[in-house]
């Protein structure tokens, strides 16, 4: 029964049976030369070959031939008409057949054997694996035998026994192949390791030469430690084991890295069994972060935090060390439990605050660096491993206090005062605005922002009860939200003006000692209600426009933009209908209050004669004008209140203009 067909070899062709020859009659015969100067080549040639005394005939001459070359050897009187051999004797027949055991081999397709090189040529090679034939194997398949000679015995895959021109097919490379194949699955049963040679680099890895397979070395398996260059390995023979094979896909991985692991293991456990702090190692960098590098220590990892590499300030790792760099660093701390080593490198030099110059007090100046700049201020080193902070607010004589970067960014080389320094606590506090002189301070500061004078400054900063505004660097001003405007109610300072505008204000009050002033926009002009008290008396009328309206009331929109105020009864009209806004009515002014800038009117007041009694009774304990009779016409009432301020209107036509002009912002 054939043998199943083993990897790398070729489908075997069906052996068709040949045609018997003529005059056989029991069984197949097969057509044999014989070479008449060996008389065992027929012998040798049927070997395994069913074949009876029925089969071959053999003439006169060759009895003739076999008895002179061989004597004694046949019993000629055994040879009749029906063939060869018929007449062998039992001793004579058990002497053949060790004979023929002796010198043929029995041989497969698909079966790897040994064979003998019993001639070379340009082309080809010749061996003898024992067979009825001797086999060609091309010279290729032997380039690796770079000494390859005559007697050399070597794997051959026999593909046929015999092709159409009756030829033993062999193969060396399928031999290599079913061997290798052999050899990959006897590594991976007994765990062996074996010996390989990195053909090339591939994408993850490394592709092995093993017993003449390609395995894939995946990166990760490599070694213990991340590989950044592969080609170093490539043209190099390794030692890996066989971690898994996929006939399905002819596919073997190997891992070198699991031949170091167990002693990495020993070695890790000794290193974690004699750990301490304040232990110094020696270790290499195996990789690099923003925050630090893990050391391997020689099987066990620690990490070097970027605040643990040098007293001085860095970005990156990379500022002052590299990948695979040997370097000494001492045990901070270790978490047996976790199996974490925290390590450091600067703790094995003295700390620069030990060795900060003497003369350096409260005081002194200073010059350094600026190394980092935050929210709320910046760091000065003065040399590595000794900062000293500079707080936003010592940056600037000006209370409003402004971004850092607005001063200063990250190299500048920075002069600052000492005004703090503790050098127990190793914290010390600058400051740059003493280099100059305090604003408050001047001499002059008094009389130039005196109770009265005018300037302009730049609107730093909005509240909602007023904004505050820098005069000069170091001296700002509050100007409260009802000092913005004489005519207008202003409910936030940004109805008003914006950040960074410039404004005009004058002084109203000066503490030189508590560093305040307070400001005022509105008093750069004259107060117009002095003049609105002539004119928006009670029980005049004037016209005016809904801005506003709710439950309560509506807001009206005088002449010369100031504004007034109508309860909610009193905006009906004579056809029971409510006033709307945007509507321009005839109103009445009711009250009138300069203190408050305050103005109360009302619409029904126009045509109800009965809403003029409290008014004209206001009107008169005021000394006012009379309020018109009841009954009287609209008409009438426009008449007599026309009379009443014509006078004053040359003065408020003044006023308009002057309002006109310099009314809001200062320009």
């Amino acid at each position: 029964m054939a043998k199943s067909q083993k990897p790398g070899e070729r489908p075997r062709k069906p052996v068709e049976p040949k045609e018997p020859l003529k005059g056989a009659s029991k069984t197949k015969s097969v057509k044999i030369d014989v070479d008449e100067d060996d008389p065992l080549a027929e012998i040798k040639s049927l070997q395994k070959e069913e074949i009876t005394t029925e089969a071959i005939p053999v003439s006169e001459l060759k009895k003739a031939k076999y008895e002179k070359q061989i004597p004694g050897q046949f019993d000629f009187e055994a040879f009749d008409s029906k063939g060869f051999g018929e007449g062998y004797s039992k001793e004579k027949r058990a002497e053949m057949e060790q004979m023929y055991s002796g010198t043929v081999t029995s041989v497969n397709s698909g079966e790897v054997v040994k064979g003998t090189v019993v001639g070379i040529n340009d082309r080809d090679v010749i061996l003898n694996i024992g067979f009825k034939s001797d086999g060609l194997v091309p010279l290729a398949e032997f380039k690796e035998m770079t000494n390859l000679k005559i007697g050399d015995v070597v794997d051959l895959f026999i593909e046929e026994r015999e092709d159409a021109m009756g030829q033993l097919v062999l193969s060396r490379r399928k031999a290599k192949l079913v061997k290798g194949w052999e050899y990959v699955q006897t590594a991976l049963d007994k765990d062996e390791v074996i010996e390989g040679f990195v053909k090339r680099r591939t994408k993850g890895g490394l592709i092995v030469d093993v017993f003449g397979i390609e395995a894939f070395l995946p990166g990760s398996q490599i070694d213990v430690k991340p590989i950044r260059d592969f080609d170093i390995y490539v043209n190099k023979n390794i030692e890996v084991k066989v971690v898994k094979i996929n006939y399905t896909n002819d596919n073997v991985v190997v891992s070198h890295k699991v031949l170091i692991e167990k002693d990495l293991e020993q070695q890790k456990a000794a290193i974690l069994t004699n750990l301490e702090k304040g232990q110094v190692l020696e270790g290499v960098i195996k990789n690099m972060t923003n925050f630090g590098v893990f050391i391997d220590l020689g099987g066990v990892d620690g990490l070097l935090h970027i605040t643990d590499i040098s007293w001085g300030r860095i970005n990156h790792p990379e500022e002052v060390l590299k990948l695979d760099q040997t370097v000494k660093v001492v045990v901070l701390d270790f978490d047996e439990d976790k199996k974490r080593i925290s390590l450091g490198m600067k703790q094995l030099t003295a700390h620069p605050w030990d060795a900060l110059a003497a003369e350096i007090q409260v005081g002194s100046k200073v010059k350094g660096k600026i190394v980092n700049v935050a929210d709320y201020g910046a760091f000065l080193e003065l040399q590595p491993g000794v900062e000293g902070l500079i707080h936003v607010s010592e940056m600037s004589w000006s209370q409003h206090l402004r971004n850092p970067q607005d001063f200063m960014k990250v190299g500048d080389e920075v002069e600052a005062v000492v005004l703090t320094l503790d050098r127990d606590e190793r914290k010390m506090s600058l400051g740059i605005k003493q280099l100059t002189e305090d604003p408050w301070t001047r001499q002059d500061v008094l009389s130039k922002y005196a109770v009265g004078t005018k300037h302009k400054g730049i609107v730093r900063n909005l509240t909602n009860f007023g904004l505050f505004i820098e005069l000069e660097e170091g001296i700002d001003g509050l100007v409260h939200v009802s000092d913005l405007s004489w005519t207008k109610k202003i409910k936030h300072p940004s109805e008003f003006v914006k950040v960074g505008e410039s404004m005009e204000v004058q002084v109203l009050e000066l503490d030189a000692a508590n560093r305040r002033l307070a400001l005022s926009h509105k008093h750069m002009e004259e107060n117009p209600w002095d003049t609105f008290e002539t004119v928006f008396t009670i029980g005049s009328i004037h016209k005016a426009t809904i801005i506003n309206k709710n439950d309560k009331g509506a807001v009206l929109e005088l002449p010369y933009g100031i504004e007034g105020f109508v309860a909610a009864k009193n905006l009906a009209k004579e056809d029971n209908s409510k006033a709307e806004v945007g509507e321009s009515l005839d109103f009445k002014v009711l009250e009138f209050s300069k203190e408050d800038r305050r103005i109360v009117l009302s619409h029904k007041s126009i045509w109800s004669a009965d809403e003029e009694k409290p008014a004209a009774a206001a009107g008169a304990a005021k000394g006012g004008k009379k309020a018109p009779a009841k009954g009287a016409s609209i008409q009438s009432i426009n008449q007599q209140n026309e009379k009443s301020t014509l006078g004053d209107l040359e003065a408020l036509s003044a006023l308009k203009e002057k309002m006109q002009g310099g009314e809001g912002k200062g320009e």
